[in-house]
């Protein structure tokens, strides 16, 4: 038998007992286990800690922060359910449920949603009762009623009764006599008489067939919402004969509002104007063939790589400065983006992306700043298609938004990236939810982001609002609908849904718009599911698919390059680490794309040379690496570049010069432009300087020189540059939304704990011939007694009732079957906490016989 077969089971239980339920706590003891672990899973809130029985646990499902997080997790329509229960009688009928949502016109697609969405209100503890007595929880009623702080989402205003209070009897008179009823001096038969027209639809309608058109017109505006109106004190014709029959009641002097009976009538009996029983489509807007989505999301997913480590390359040896306030600087992030040659908001995605994947730290030095973990070093060795998993599990899981960057907090400070306040617990769930709506669609179909966004929005309609609180939730729903029927996306799962789009399609994880199938398997780790996450094993299997996926589609590293006369090198795909590494030292990248073209300068061959390389390795990497003949230009230019190289030599005066050759020497202080370094001849061969040496070898090079650097022993110093690296890393945890949903051990232990508890303090007791304990209150017997009843319930074996204060003092109440009596202590099975215990008899308060055992 199914969750849902035991659940419905559990309703039916419910609803035909031969005693209906008188509270939460009486509705939830005749629910199945099933039920109840179906209710915990849903609002794992409720666990925190494990109730103590099923008393307590009404009383949690019933707090106020616990419903409004309920009220956020439920569809459109089902709080559109539950809006009609908080606008009609309590109880309610299902038939007069029914009549709020269908109207006097009724609905077939509401009449077949409505059972769902009253079962998923019962699941969840916010409606008890059978279908002739359905009770919506009170404080659900008190958020979702209507109020002039918090109007309804419904439009509606206060019934008859409750805009009435306080109306003096002779205004009573005059409504009545107006609306043609009989006198009476009672004024709840007053209101009783009132409430009856306005409901019966044969005398309402004969009521304003006598309305002046104009007063139907005041109506029309009022009757969807909002249902207050300003008047004058001495209103138009039309409003004054409106008030003087109670179709406009005074809430004040210079407010009037329409009564929920006259609305209802005035609406056909419908709650909600339009409502949604059916989520809206997720339909395909565009069509390609797999292999076009999958390869297109697989170059993406190497240029995502690439990207990755060019940044990281930027940052190898420290990079910027951490700010005071935690996150990288505005000036920084541009200077990243130009490094990147892309928009600061995509460069603050990869920058977040690789903070979150524990590539990038800060470094913990009294000077901050951030820079590569040892962790990346690590990234480096796998393989791409690891690389990408690795890059996209991150993602998945990270509760860090990129979009929010550059926008501003509550208190006007602008969001910087890698700062403190870039966590929102709601992206990964919402990441989840619109890869899975991808998934749902053929391979190869793109949605229209718009048909995304209604979706998420019928989803979660209050989550979406961006609610804080019950009743403000309530009233932001209908900010919502208008926003989703503009089209422009204000709340911040919408933003986050509209993120998560761009950010899959730069990552690979979807290829126009279209799910990829290595971003499929994924998502098969908790696909479909409440939380969206799955098992380690799960994760871990779905990971290894997806990279199996990828690997064939992601191009094979070149080991050449085609070198070409101009002085430049195109590499035609992505290049083998080696050959990478040195062409990076050893030219500049000029341009990007399907292929790079790297540009070789005097100042790239001098940078090789720096890092220890002769001319001989370059002259031979380039015939070994090019498919083209090297050609002379290029051999020319690494040959003159040599032939200069160290022919000048810097080191520590503060600075010298030293030179076989005493006229080149002459020639650097005849410039002018060595004027700033302070130079003069020291010997024929060697200049003195007043800069440091490496103020003087920029100065140099800056006249066109190409000096090296020398150690104080005369050897050439090799300036290859080193990797900075911050200690070890841990990536950031993600910010956790509320309590994890509980695994199916968790909620068996909490359901024996509650069911045991609940026991506990519901069994029934045999009377004693002293004054019985009230409720709540632990037993009192005497020494004696208590030895005596412990002594014959272990020998009878039934269970007794005992109070018991443990070693802190805390005291409890227990349900115990007594084994064995010796020493001081009495060793039971304790019902309560489901296991065999030993109590010292000293810290047992009382004891009571039960009238049956369990």
């Amino acid at each position: 038998m199914g969750t849902g077969e035991r659940n419905q089971e559990a309703h039916v239980s419910e609803g035909s007992a031969a005693t209906p339920p008188r509270t939460l706590a009486e509705a939830l003891r005749t629910r199945g286990d099933a039920s109840l672990a179906a209710l915990l899973r849903a609002r794992p809130d409720l666990l925190s800690p494990v109730p103590n029985d099923l008393s307590q646990l009404a009383t949690r499902a019933a707090t106020r922060a616990s419903v409004v997080r309920a009220l956020e997790r439920l569809d459109r329509f089902t709080l559109q359910t539950a809006e009609a229960l908080a606008v009609a009688p309590d109880p309610a009928p299902y038939e007069a449920l029914r009549a709020l949502m269908t109207g006097d016109d009724g609905d077939p697609a509401v009449e077949a949603a409505l059972p769902g969405a009253v079962g998923t209100l019962r699941d969840q503890a916010l409606l008890w009762g059978a279908d002739d007595r359905l009770r919506l929880v009170r404080t659900a009623r008190e958020l979702l009623a209507p109020s002039p702080a918090h109007p309804s989402p419904t439009g509606l205003g206060p019934t008859v009764a409750e805009a009435t209070a306080g109306m003096s009897p002779g205004r009573w008179q005059e409504t009545l006599a107006a609306a043609g009823l009989p006198p009476t001096h009672d004024p709840v038969s007053a209101v009783t008489a009132l409430a009856a027209l306005f409901s019966d639809r044969t005398r309402m309608s004969a009521l304003l067939d006598t309305a002046p058109p104009e007063a139907l017109m005041v109506l029309e505006r009022l009757v969807w919402g909002p249902p207050y109106g300003e008047v004058t004190p001495d209103p138009a014709p039309p409003v004054r004969w409106l008030r003087d029959r109670g179709l406009l009641l005074p809430t004040s002097l210079r407010t009037v509002v329409l009564p929920r009976e006259a609305a209802l009538h005035l609406r056909a009996g419908r709650a909600h104007r339009v409502p949604e029983p059916v989520p809206p489509a997720v339909v395909p807007a565009h069509a390609y063939s797999p292999q076009v989505v999958d390869s297109t999301a697989a170059g993406q997913a190497y240029t995502a790589l690439a990207t990755v480590e060019e940044l990281l390359k930027d940052w190898n040896e420290g990079g910027p400065a951490v700010l005071r306030s935690g996150g990288l600087s505005v000036r920084d992030l541009k200077r990243t983006a130009t490094a990147l040659d892309m928009p600061e908001h995509t460069a603050a995605f990869w920058v977040e992306l690789a903070y979150g994947a524990g590539l990038l730290a800060s470094d913990g030095e009294a000077s901050e700043r951030y820079a590569a973990t040892p962790a990346y070093d690590e990234w480096l060795e796998l393989p791409p298609q690891e690389q990408w998993t690795r890059l996209a599990t991150a993602w998945l899981h990270a509760t860090r938004t990129a979009g929010l960057v550059g926008s501003q907090d509550a208190k006007g400070r602008i969001l910087a990236a890698l700062g403190p306040d870039l966590d929102r617990s709601a992206a990964p769930e919402v990441r989840r939810r619109v890869l899975a709506l991808l998934a749902d669609l053929p391979e190869g179909a793109a949605p229209a982001p718009e048909q995304v966004l209604a979706r998420l929005r019928w989803e979660r309609p209050l989550r979406g609002a961006g609610a804080a609180s019950g009743a403000a939730s309530a009233s932001a729903s209908a900010s919502a609908s208008a926003s989703a029927s503009a089209g422009t996306p204000g709340d911040l799962r919408s933003r986050i849904a509209l993120w998560t789009l761009t950010e899959a399609e730069l990552l690979g994880v979807t290829g126009r718009g279209a799910l990829s199938s290595h971003g499929r398997a994924l998502l098969a780790a908790g696909h479909g599911t409440g939380a969206g996450t799955g098992t380690g094993i799960e994760e871990a299997t779905a990971v290894a698919r997806a990279a199996e996926l990828l690997a064939p589609l992601i191009p094979e590293p070149l080991d050449h390059v085609l070198l070409q006369a101009d002085l430049t090198a195109v590499a035609p795909g992505p290049l083998r680490r080696p050959l990478a590494d040195t062409l990076d030292v050893l030219a500049d990248v000029e341009s990007k794309g399907g292929a790079t073209v790297y540009r070789f300068t005097p100042a790239s061959v001098r940078r090789a040379l720096d890092a220890g390389r002769a001319a001989s390795d370059l002259h031979a990497f380039l015939a070994e690496h090019s498919r083209t003949p090297v050609p002379q230009p290029l051999s020319y230019l690494i040959d003159d570049v040599a032939r200069k190289h160290g022919h000048l030599r810097v080191g520590v005066a503060s600075a010298y010069v030293r030179c076989d050759d005493d006229a080149m020497l002459g020639e650097i202080l005849a410039d002018k432009r060595s004027q700033g370094l302070g130079l003069r001849r020291l010997a024929p061969t060697v200049l003195a300087a007043q800069a440091d040496p490496a103020a003087l070898l920029e100065g140099l090079r800056g006249m066109g020189f190409a000096p090296a650097a020398e150690s104080a022993a005369g050897d050439v110093l090799i300036t290859r540059a080193h990797a900075y690296r911050t200690p070890p890393r841990t990536a950031p945890a993600p910010v956790p939304e509320g309590p994890p949903t509980p695994d199916d051990t968790l909620l068996g232990a909490a359901l024996r704990a509650i069911r045991a508890g609940d026991m506990a303090s519901t069994a029934v007791r045999k009377e004693a011939p002293a004054a019985a304990p009230s409720p709540g209150e632990l037993p009192r017997t005497t020494s004696a007694e208590t030895l005596a009843t412990v002594q014959a319930a272990a020998l009878t074996g039934s269970a007794v009732w005992i109070g018991y204060v443990n070693a802190d003092g805390a005291a409890s109440q227990r349900v115990i079957a007594p084994v064995r009596v010796e020493g001081g202590f009495v060793t039971a099975y304790d019902h309560t906490a489901d296991e065999v215990r030993t109590y010292p008899l000293h810290r047992i308060t009382g004891v009571a016989e039960l009238a049956d055992s369990p």
